[in-house]
């Protein structure tokens, strides 16, 4: 294992102590909790609250998105762990601000049950509480079994799109319907070119050949759908927009966002030629690309490999994620 690190099991407390040391004025800690982070901006009052929680190994997922105009909190998990229920509710009991709080977090076993305790235990507090589950991954079941998909990238449009709603000062029930139009007409899917390394592990979590590439990975090494030998960039491209278009309907005169995603251990050039050929394939389509993302926004440590995630947006969905927003790893000045 070659990592900068200290000792392993002080890997995520010290990762949230340094966020914290260098972001101190967009985040803080619940009672100097390293495993629950709220956003530093003063509490609107009448806004719904909006919170995750997952697993750390995956930053910027999840915390990264807690600030203005997105989440206003996250529990933190060990790597590749979700946070208990304990944590849960302490982290909804503080974002709650009299109109509720919608739980938006990925599909993943650990984080439902825990999620559905948290709720169970704020409901004493009288906390008006609804869920959304991300489950964009396309790759992870078929399209009859979508339900059992996991959240993958493409969550971080919904964490943009629930954030703009609730600081309209829509109700809960309206933040919550529009934020799961969105994670409705979202589709993602992954490549993987390498295993990485969990620190209290120290071992990879997965084998993969030099010459080879995985379609369809998780981030957290789940299996993907198919292993062949290594393809070009514009292949990945056409593979994943192949695969996400027929599974949602993206025609003519549609506009879309575009996510790509880096994994952890991916050059920002490889993206950005990725980015230029699924570009190009959505031109050909006649559908227009609205304030693309490029970059890491969901990674598995040092995986190599990226993600390509696309939203279907209408004129609701497109004004919401052109909204102002301001967090340690997302910045959007109302572009």
């Amino acid at each position: 294992m070659r990592k900068i690190i200290n000792k392993p099991e002080d890997f995520v407390d010290e990762t949230v102590d340094g966020i914290i040391a260098a972001y101190g004025d967009k985040l803080k800690l619940l009672n100097n909790d390293r495993r629950i982070i709220l956003s530093a901006y003063p509490k609107k009052e009448g806004k719904v609250g909006i919170v995750t929680a997952g697993g750390s190994g995956h930053l910027p997922l999840f915390l990264g998105y807690v600030g203005q105009g997105m989440l206003d909190g996250c529990a933190v998990g060990n790597v590749f762990a979700s946070p208990s229920s304990q944590k849960m509710a302490d982290m909804i009991r503080a974002c709650d601000a009299g109109k509720g709080v919608l739980c938006l977090f990925g599909n993943y076993g650990g984080d439902v049950m825990n999620f559905e305790m948290a709720r169970e235990l704020v409901e004493f507090d009288d906390i008006k509480t609804t869920t959304a589950l991300g489950r964009d991954d396309a790759a992870s079941a078929p399209k009859e079994n979508a339900d059992k998909r996991r959240g993958v990238a493409g969550i971080v449009f919904a964490y943009k799109i629930a954030g703009a709603a609730a600081d309209k000062l829509l109700s809960l029930e309206e933040v919550t319907a529009i934020t799961q139009k969105a994670l409705d007409n979202t589709r993602s899917l992954g490549v993987a070119l390498s295993p990485c390394i969990l620190p209290e592990v120290g071992k990879p979590t997965f084998n993969i050949n030099d010459d080879e590439i995985e379609i369809g990975m998780g981030i957290h090494g789940e299996k993907g759908i198919e292993v062949r030998k290594m393809i070009s960039a514009d292949e990945v491209a056409q593979i994943a927009l192949d695969r996400i278009t027929a599974d949602m309907d993206i025609s003519g005169g549609d506009e879309v966002s575009v996510l790509i995603n880096g994994l952890g251990g991916t050059p920002l050039e490889e993206q950005f030629i990725v980015y230029r050929k699924v570009f190009s394939l959505l031109k050909d389509r006649g559908v227009t690309v609205v304030m693309p993302h490029i970059g890491e926004f969901a990674t598995s440590m040092e995986m190599l490999g990226l993600s390509v995630s696309v939203i279907k947006l209408d004129s609701q969905l497109k004004e919401l994620l052109k909204a102002p927003a301001l967090t340690p790893f997302y910045t959007n000045l109302n572009r």
